[in-house]
């Protein structure tokens, strides 16, 4: 019985080979043996140590909250940065704006356009012409800033009292601008893609291979 076990055993190769599971000339190369567990051995490669299969690189918020809040962060520093200056006080004086509740609104403004942005941007990306995710985010901050100037800044300035409506008009556009400006900028760094350890570690590898 022994013996018997030991011929079949011996024999499995080749009746493998018969049937047609394993091909004779699979994984076959040049000075190679031809046996038929070398040849299985051969279809079975297994990579050489310095390739690593590339990880996918990883954007810093996994949704669009995380960019929109530090947008929104980004805008209404800016915000109480300007409010601080004599100009934004005598802005202030002139249509009779509060300065806590400006502060307030700001937030609030600061969150609808962030969230908006961040949402196209990490969404939409490949559609937003740019670049790189700081150049797509500014692109869709004048966009923004257009829509703001129109819809909300001009209206607003045409129903005052004001004496001098251009004057404010101008005066608003420039804050809008520095403030969706950082905005921008903090949205487009936040969603800007992240290289893994694996990354930054393979320049090194490579170089010691060539060298």
């Amino acid at each position: 019985m022994t013996s018997q076990a030991a011929g079949r055993h011996q024999d499995l190769p080749t009746a493998l080979l018969d049937v047609g599971w394993v091909p004779q000339d699979a994984g076959r190369g040049p000075g190679r043996a031809s046996g038929p567990w070398e040849l299985v051995m051969d279809i079975v490669e297994v990579p050489p140590s310095g390739t690593r299969s590339r990880r996918p690189t990883r954007s810093a918020g996994t949704g669009w909250w995380v960019p929109a809040l530090a947008g929104a962060a980004a805008f209404w520093s800016a915000n109480l940065v300007i409010s601080m200056t004599p100009i934004a006080a005598g802005y202030r004086s002139a249509l009779s704006i509060p300065y806590v509740p400006m502060l307030v609104e700001a937030a609030a403004g600061a969150l609808v356009v962030a969230g908006a942005l961040a949402f196209v941007l990490v969404r939409y990306r490949e559609r937003v012409p740019g670049a790189g995710q700081v150049s797509k985010a500014l692109l869709l901050g004048v966009g923004a800033l257009v829509l703001l100037t129109v819809l909300v800044e001009v209206p607003s300035k045409l129903r005052s009292d004001v004496a001098d409506p251009g004057h404010w008009l101008l005066v608003a556009s420039v804050f809008n601008a520095v403030r969706i400006l950082a905005l921008g900028v903090t949205i487009g760094l936040v969603t800007r893609p992240r290289r893994t350890r694996g990354d930054r570690h393979r320049p090194g590898r490579r170089r010691e291979a060539e060298s």
